[in-house]
């Protein structure tokens, strides 16, 4: 259990974002894609989850003072240093292996190699300092999610609405920006440098002003001629107010006690997971049966 922990292994829910463009393709069902993008799965989460061990190394001291980090393997001294650097090198190597399995037998592109480097350099430059740099910082945490949608197209070869790239990016601003209001209400300035940059004020702003952008670009692609015609019907357009309520369920949790951690916020939060399986299941059936 606690090398599960280790390696955050209830984190890899992000990581279904690489299925993202496999799923709206309509195309989920077809072995050759779903395998290769299963196997993209797999490259994001060992790599994300040696970014996870890596930062916990850089911040145990930090962590030791926080009241729910300090539970953390690294901190609690449950794990040693040691022992995680050596799962970090297990982990490098076995994403490496995928993401050559991945040139050498489905897809011969460069990009399967540079968009989890380019996640893990970023990541790195994250610890080391940019961390602390107020919006950059968000930015950091945005582009991971990007990278994920991108890998997922580029590991199958399908096209990625640039509607749907702007719903992930908002949604992403949103999701960024509200962790940061929740952090600074609930363990004050002093828990991240980058916080005595932020206000409460500020993050309710841009949180909201992203989330409207997001809904709407999803509303966009919902309506997108392409959309409606590689779909084969416009039903899509009825799924924009489920999207809403999602949003609104995890708003109401980030202005009630939450933490702001999303993968926290969605696991424990039943009415809003019951709605996103709800949503997956009604999108499911109007890309796949109607």
């Amino acid at each position: 259990m606690k090398y599960i922990k280790l390696i955050r292994m209830k984190h890899w829910l992000k990581n279904c974002l690489v299925f993202l463009p496999l799923f709206f393709s309509g195309k989920f069902f077809t072995i050759k894609l779903l395998l290769e993008t299963t196997i993209g799965f797999f490259v994001f989460s060992f790599i994300s989850s040696f970014v996870y061990i890596n930062n916990d190394i850089n911040d145990i001291d930090k962590d030791k003072r926080h009241p729910i980090k300090k539970h953390r393997p690294l901190a609690s001294g449950s794990v040693s240093i040691k022992t995680a650097r050596l799962i970090e090198i297990v982990l490098l190597i076995a994403s490496i292996g995928m993401m050559l399995l991945l040139w050498k037998v489905y897809r011969k592109n460069v990009f399967v190699f540079i968009i989890p480097f380019l996640y893990l350099i970023l990541n790195i430059l994250y610890s080391k300092g940019l961390k602390n740099i107020p919006i950059i910082d968000v930015v950091i945490l945005v582009s991971g999610f990007v990278f994920r949608v991108m890998y997922g197209g580029v590991v199958s070869a399908i096209e990625v609405s640039k509607y749907l790239y702007l719903m992930v990016i908002f949604g992403s601003f949103y999701l960024g920006f509200g962790k940061r209001r929740n952090e600074i209400i609930k363990n004050g300035n002093s828990s991240r440098k980058v916080l005595k940059f932020y206000n409460k004020e500020f993050l309710d702003k841009n949180m909201y002003v992203c989330v409207s952008l997001a809904i709407i670009s999803y509303a966009l692609w919902c309506v997108d001629s392409n959309t409606i015609l590689r779909i084969g019907n416009d039903y899509v357009f009825w799924t924009i107010p489920l999207v809403m309520v999602i949003f609104q369920l995890y708003s109401l949790d980030i202005e009630g006690n939450s933490h702001g951690d999303p993968i926290e916020i969605v696991l424990n939060n039943k009415k809003l997971l019951i709605t996103i399986i709800l949503y997956i299941l009604i999108m499911g059936g109007v890309l796949y049966l109607l």
